[in-house]
């Protein structure tokens, strides 16, 4: 093997032809694969002796043609939605409630997919964020502010308050939990909220929840939201962890109570997420004890995830389907989504005079004749539409990064 020393000694002639002939053999490998993949899409029948006799001196090219198609095809399934049958969905959700029946401290996991039917996109599903930026299709306009929670989300408001779920853990940053009206006590938003801005200058941080996304300026590593705090005057900033970033907030994140929440959990049950962001976080799954002793998994997904193997059940249906039916088998009644009674009206912190022109994003519109003490309510009833809100910032920069 040549040193360095010994490269850096050649003369300028000797690197060119080295260089010159990297470039045909690379070439040539190129060359190779072209034919060799030309041949593999024939049938055996059709192939000449010719064929026969390339495949046989290329043996490497063909092995990793093969890899290359296996790879592709895994990757495919991954992606495929699958749908259990009605009368195999009704079994699976009847077995799920009683496992949920017998558990002492049951947690729930979710993920972006039990906000699409709130028309949030998801980010790996067919039409997700991450799936069409991917294919170099840009991303559809989405106005936020119109989003409501969902059936999922007043389902898992409702088995918490009926003690069948102790703690929800969300990686999603739409809010749709806090405004179905579970206790924020009950909730760890592990990347963030859209509508909570905080300064971290003050100690304890001090938070303020909008009525708007205040998300409009900011994007990964740059979270000032240009408003200031009331009390020491330093710049407010998102709650939003993107991708590439750790979360240090202690709320909305609520990483202690999410932790705690798992040590004392006998069942999970994920809801609506990919699990490849949260199979990260080691302390979420008990890995350090013995399998036996880790909380029983329960999956609802459309697709593959990651902790399919560990799950001692996986339902293939759309989270409002198997939680309507969950519902139904645990005889509670669900609640309709009542905007008069949305906690984020009477928690959100009015913009100064001299704020009110700080954003263009639309509100959230209270209800007629529900009062709220911001001063910009009355005045906009309308806005531009917001384009992703914080979908693709930072997956975009991490491309980049990558190449």
């Amino acid at each position: 093997m040549e040193t360095a020393g010994c490269v850096t000694g050649l003369s300028r002639t000797e690197r060119k032809a080295r260089e010159r002939a990297k470039i045909l053999q690379r070439e040539e490998q190129r060359k190779a694969l072209k034919l060799v993949s030309k041949i593999l899409k024939k049938t055996e029948a059709d192939w000449t002796k010719e064929d026969v006799a390339m495949l046989q001196q290329s043996e490497g090219v063909v092995q990793e043609l093969k890899q290359r198609k296996t790879k592709r095809e895994t990757l495919k399934r991954k992606l495929e939605e699958i749908f259990d049958d009605p009368e195999e969905l009704k079994l699976k959700v009847k077995q799920l409630a009683t496992a949920i029946r017998k558990a002492k401290h049951p947690v729930v996991y979710t993920g972006a997919g039990i906000s699409t039917a709130a028309s949030i996109p998801d980010y790996r599903g067919p039409s997700g964020v991450w799936t069409l930026l991917q294919k170099g299709r840009s991303v559809s306009v989405s106005d936020l502010s119109e989003a409501e929670p969902t059936l999922t989300h007043m389902c898992i408001m409702k088995l918490h308050e009926n003690k069948l779920v102790q703690h929800v853990v969300s990686q999603n940053c739409d809010g749709l939990h806090l405004r179905s009206g579970l206790p924020r006590s009950a909730l760890s938003e592990l990347h963030g909220n859209m509508y909570i801005e905080v300064c971290t200058g003050c100690s304890p941080a001090r938070e303020g929840i909008r009525l708007f996304d205040v998300t409009e300026r900011t994007a990964l590593h740059r979270h000032g939201t240009g408003r200031r705090c009331p009390k020491c005057g330093g710049e407010l900033r998102d709650t939003i962890v993107h991708f590439g970033e750790r979360g240090t907030l202690e709320q909305p994140l609520n990483w202690k109570g999410a932790a705690e929440a798992a040590e004392k959990a006998d069942l999970i049950l994920c809801l609506g997420s990919s699990l490849k962001v949260l199979k990260k976080y080691a302390c979420l799954w008990c890995m350090n004890r013995a399998p036996s002793k880790r909380p029983e998994l329960y999956i609802v997904n459309l697709q593959w995830t990651p902790k399919d193997d560990l799950a001692v059940l996986k339902i293939h249906g759309k989270c409002d389907d198997v939680l309507k039916l969950l519902m139904e088998e645990l005889n509670i009644e669900i609640p309709a989504y009542d905007k008069s009674k949305d906690p984020i009206f009477s928690l959100s912190t009015p913009l100064r005079p001299d704020e009110e022109d700080s954003h263009s994003r639309k509100l959230i519109t209270p209800p007629e004749g529900l009062e709220v003490c911001s001063q910009e309510v009355a005045q906009q009833s309308g806005g531009a539409s917001v384009s992703g809100g914080w979908f693709g910032r930072g997956y975009s920069k991490g491309r980049k990064k990558k190449r």
